[in-house]
């Protein structure tokens, strides 16, 4: 039994060191990428046992006995735990007497699994063993390993319990035996002192995004469309668009500053004598155009002349190019900086938006316009 019992002590403790290892690497692998507090209860805790021995056959003594203890301990890790302990039991001998064993000691679990389940775990351990009869007493090293089963009743207590095999180094107990190997049963409540501890606490959460502004409220290159509607998002500052917000050609036509027939004449610098009657209404509408063109600073224009299609193309030709004139300087006149005017350019005849054959069409013909440029 005894050489049996030692072969079997260290193949246990073999494979216990190797599963721990394994389960050690991916636990630093799992915790290496978690940034949160590690799970577990690190509070100090008693753990009184109650239990019962097998004992080896060469102890010739009764096979079975109970023993009880006392752990201290602590978690030092959520897997792995570390108690120091003592044991007692007290066994009677077959041909008469007792002996008993005090061991003091200190044992490892490493448990498997989360922390509130039952979680199965492995233990080893080593001690010094005191061993007392009638005729003998003194101490021995000892170790064991074993395994069993935790689980959480409350925030502050466990439920444990494990089955062992321990191998005692006594050679003093009897003198022909050196070595025992006992199997052992045990169960254990752990209590924890103090109170539990927070919980970790929650991983920031990012505030969403804020809302994408609606584009209907939004005009990026400030041309007065909105990104809804603007067909052109990127027209350069100062350009004349559309509704579409695309550029658009803008002819500020001066409709209402009738010209006399055949006026201005060569030389004639006053526009109030070459305006049809009522001049009033021609130069309010001139004014207009003068009040939009100081609103806009950055519009420029060209100011172009034209007539109707009475008298040759030639005379007509120079008759739109005074009209283009006597605008240009009117505007000049009334505060309007000369380089923000092109021309002034005449088209004579062309271009008519009336109808030449009466005379309404006639009148509107004879006219100037102010055309943006883009």
């Amino acid at each position: 039994m005894k050489r049996k019992g030692l072969y079997f002590l260290i193949a246990l403790a073999l494979g216990g060191v190797g599963a721990v290892q394994a389960q050690g690497t991916a636990a630093a692998s799992d915790s290496a990428a978690s940034t949160t507090a590690p799970s577990y209860d690190g509070r100090w805790y008693i753990a009184p046992t109650i239990g019962g021995y097998y004992n080896d056959s060469s102890r010739n003594t009764n096979s079975r006995q109970f023993y009880y203890g006392l752990g201290v301990g602590r978690f030092i890790s959520p897997n792995t735990s570390i108690d120091l302990f003592v044991d007692r039991t007290s066994r009677k001998r077959d041909g008469g007497g007792k002996w008993s064993s005090t061991n003091y000691g200190a044992a490892v679990r490493y448990y498997f699994g989360e922390w509130t389940a039952w979680r199965p775990y492995l233990m080893a351990g080593l001690m010094g063993s005191y061993h007392k009869n009638s005729m003998n007493h003194g101490w021995a090293p000892a170790a064991q390993v074993g395994a069993g089963l935790s689980k959480a009743i409350t925030d502050s207590t466990d439920f444990r319990v494990e089955a062992g095999y321990r191998y005692d180094w006594d050679d003093k107990s009897q003198q022909s035996q050196n070595g025992y190997g006992d199997w052992l049963l045990g169960f254990s409540l752990v209590s924890r002192f103090g109170q539990p501890p927070a919980p970790p606490a929650p991983a920031p959460v990012a505030p969403p995004p804020p809302p994408k502004p609606d584009c209907s409220q939004l005009d990026s290159d400030h041309d007065g469309v909105n990104n809804c509607d603007d067909k052109c998002p990127n027209t350069p500052p100062g350009t004349i668009v559309g509704p579409d917000g695309c550029p658009q050609k803008v002819v500020i036509d001066l409709r209402g500053v009738n010209f006399k027939f055949d006026r201005p004449k060569k030389g004639q610098t006053d526009i109030t004598k070459a305006l049809a009657e009522p001049t009033s209404a021609s130069l309010a509408t001139l004014n207009q155009a003068v009040d939009t063109l100081k609103r806009y600073p950055n519009v420029q224009v060209m100011v172009a002349g034209y007539t109707d299609s009475i008298g040759s193309a030639a005379y007509n030709q120079s008759l739109s190019e005074r009209r283009a004139k006597i605008v240009y300087n009117y505007l000049i006149d009334h505060g309007i900086d000369a380089s923000r005017l092109e021309g002034p350019v005449g088209h004579g005849e062309n271009d008519p938006i009336g109808n030449n054959k009466t005379d309404a069409g006639r009148a509107e013909n004879r006219r100037t316009e102010l055309q943006v440029q883009q």
